[in-house]
């Protein structure tokens, strides 16, 4: 039985040429990178040309990109290391309903610290209101954090625009964006969206898991969180991963070669699913076609059927799908996400997300959707009965 991967929301199959790469930093070029001899400036080399690529898909300078473990530990550095150094400007923070976890508990963990937190509400879109924002902006407030694509349902936030309020409003306030489903999909520049801190995890992308970076905007005042050697101008000491740093460099390097023929190919294959999905009885299509949501990503209800149900019925037939964020836990609950955007209890419990990479291919969304019309019919009347 052939298997269909469209859970590429949650993890990506590496590139090849990625996993080469870090196989010969492991068995040839394997050295300390901090070491003075030959083969410790060989393995520095992997990290300066990493950096040099990341900061040429931001148009940003090298010097802006920090390497970390993941989007999870980005996010944590953003928000603790601009915040506690910040407190004495202000202590109010503004986020979004919609955000991940890995974003709303650091920030919940701040409030419980003596922050003040403002969450913002969404459409049924999944879209904050620039009035709101605004409105919600003080002169104590040090960092707004809105994510770029929502990880369940694919919304895009106009981050320009966002980035254009904020600065309006109180140009002392940072903005930081969780671009964690947006990089190596959508064309990001942080200068010109007025973003401060941005957010990235490798293996959204083809990368490696275990590595993600950070872009901190020169004129930042990030405080470190890792103390040691010193490592990465003291921003974040470590030992560095060159085989991780290595790899999302050039996982991202492949992302954005061809980017336009790979987003447009993303593009047909969302609105061509949508299309099918919407033909059935019974579904609720959550997401947006075309450029008015993330082009890898949709959220879907199935009504009469519990979303874990119809999730291993189709793992059964060899397609994989997720009925949530799989980054925050394997355990079941509610999504915040869908409840902020004012779904009803019996949607809410029946939604999946389909998520795609440039490795999907029209027949794996044919057969998807060849499995539902078959499945749904008789899960419905077994829950019925």
């Amino acid at each position: 039985m052939r298997s269909i991967y469209l859970d590429n929301a949650a993890s990506t199959k590496v590139y090849p040429e990625v996993a080469d790469l870090m196989t010969t930093t492991m068995l040839a070029d394997y050295a300390n990178p901090s070491a003075k001899h030959k083969m410790g400036v060989e393995a520095e080399a992997y990290y300066r040309e990493a950096r040099e690529t990341i900061a040429n898909t931001l148009k940003c300078k090298e010097k802006e990109i920090i390497f970390t473990s993941g989007g999870t530990e980005s996010n944590n550095t953003a928000f603790m290391g601009t915040c506690f150094g910040m407190e004495r400007q202000g202590k109010h923070i503004i986020t979004s309903a919609i955000e991940h976890p890995a974003v709303y508990k650091p920030l919940e963990f701040l409030e419980q610290h003596g922050f003040s937190l403002t969450v913002l509400p969404v459409d049924e879109k999944g879209h904050i209101s620039l009035t709101d924002l605004e409105n919600a902006i003080r002169e104590d407030t040090i960092l707004v954090s809105i994510m770029t694509v929502n990880n369940e349902m694919g919304a895009i936030q106009d981050i320009s625009a966002i980035g254009r309020c904020i600065k309006a409003k109180n140009p002392k306030t940072l903005f930081h964006t969780d671009a964690i489903q947006a990089y190596g999909k959508m064309e990001l520049r942080p200068k010109r969206d007025m973003v401060d801190l941005l957010s990235v995890s490798g293996h959204k992308l083809h990368g490696p898991k275990g590595i993600g970076f950070l872009y901190v905007d020169e004129k930042v005042k990030l405080f470190p969180l890792m103390l040691g050697g010193g490592h990465q101008n003291g921003l974040r000491s470590g030992t560095l991963n060159i085989p991780g740093i290595a790899g999302l460099g050039l996982a991202a390097k492949l992302s954005y070669s061809h980017f336009k023929e790979k987003q447009e190919m993303l593009y047909h294959l969302k609105d061509f699913f949508i299309d099918e999905l919407e033909k059935i009885e019974g579904v609720t299509v959550h997401s947006e076609k075309g450029e008015a949501s993330a082009p890898h990503i949709v959220s879907a209800a199935f009504q009469g059927v519990k979303a874990e149900v119809l999730l291993h019925a189709l793992e059964e037939r060899g397609i994989y799908v997720s009925s949530g964020s799989a980054c925050s836990s394997n355990h079941p609950g509610i999504s915040g996400t869908l409840k902020a955007i004012g779904l009803s209890h019996g949607d809410l419990d029946s939604t999946l997300r389909f998520s795609f990479s440039q490795y999907t291919e029209k027949r794996d969304l044919e057969e998807c959707i060849s499995v539902l019309k078959e499945e749904l019919p008789v899960l419905r009347k077994f829950f019925k009965a």
